[in-house]
């Protein structure tokens, strides 16, 4: 009765084996492999794993890369469900002009926060923010609709871009100070206080337009890096999209 939950981004795929298809399930394994070595999953870390019953992710590195992941499931006899953003699903409703234009990470990720928020206490407003290679930063209400949200560069693309634009900053990765006094450390406080702006600014938004103090969660594997520089109260969950993937498999894979 086990579930393999994927998260395919734009760097890594990262992969969760467990128990059962709900939420509570107990971890059985787990793992990470950069995009460029999927191949190497079902001879090497799937070779391992009795065969799940079920397979659900989300992948958001397009095509080509979701049927190179498809392939390394051949292994097994097992057709996996990909989570695509929908009008509304699991107690979430998508305010997106577009809603299936919506990445499915940022779907998957908010329906984990939101059912995080339920189960610490009555609904609230919510502010998710996932740091990856690109930065994301979303508006729930305490209803639970997807008000909008925000996306900007994580740090390696904006010192890339800052790099390739200007002459004379090919320099190594500095610290964040709050006066850098030199170019390094100028550049990583530049992208690491752009990130956390906009998560205070996107606060600001909800909590004038919920009239009430939005609950801001945190999550992504450049999480880690923000926490120090945070203006706002937050709450760090490692593995945010594996916890929306479970109440989904919960809700379709009914046992």
């Amino acid at each position: 009765m086990t579930l393999l939950a994927l998260d395919v981004g734009n760097t890594r795929l990262k992969w969760a084996l467990y128990d059962t298809p709900r939420v509570g399930a107990k971890l059985l394994g787990h793992g990470a492999q950069f995009l460029e070595n999927i191949e190497k999953l079902a001879e090497g870390d799937w070779s391992r794993l009795a065969q799940p019953k079920w397979v659900l992710g989300c992948v958001v590195a397009g095509d080509a890369v979701r049927r190179r992941v498809e392939q390394q499931l051949e292994m097994w006899d097992v057709h996996p469900q990909w989570v695509v953003s929908s009008t509304a699903e699991a107690g979430l409703t998508n305010g997106y002009d577009h809603p299936g234009r919506l990445g499915a990470d940022r779907w998957v990720a908010m329906i984990g926060a939101r059912q995080h928020v339920l189960a610490t206490g009555a609904p609230r407003p919510c502010v998710v923010v996932m740091v990856g290679t690109a930065v994301t930063v979303e508006a729930i209400d305490a209803q639970g609709k997807f008000l909008g949200g925000i996306i900007l560069p994580g740090h390696g693309i904006m010192l890339r871009a800052l790099e390739s634009g200007t002459a004379g900053l090919h320099v190594p990765t500095g610290e964040v100070r709050d006066f850098p006094t030199n170019t390094s450390d100028a550049l990583t406080s530049g992208g690491t206080f752009a990130i956390a702006g906009a998560v205070h600014r996107m606060v600001e938004n909800v909590r004038r337009h919920c009239g009430a103090e939005p609950d801001c969660i945190m999550t992504g594997g450049a999480g880690w890096k923000m926490a120090p520089s945070m203006s706002t109260r937050f709450e760090l969950v490692e593995g945010l999209l594996f916890d929306g993937l479970l109440e989904i498999a919960g809700r379709r894979f009914r046992i």
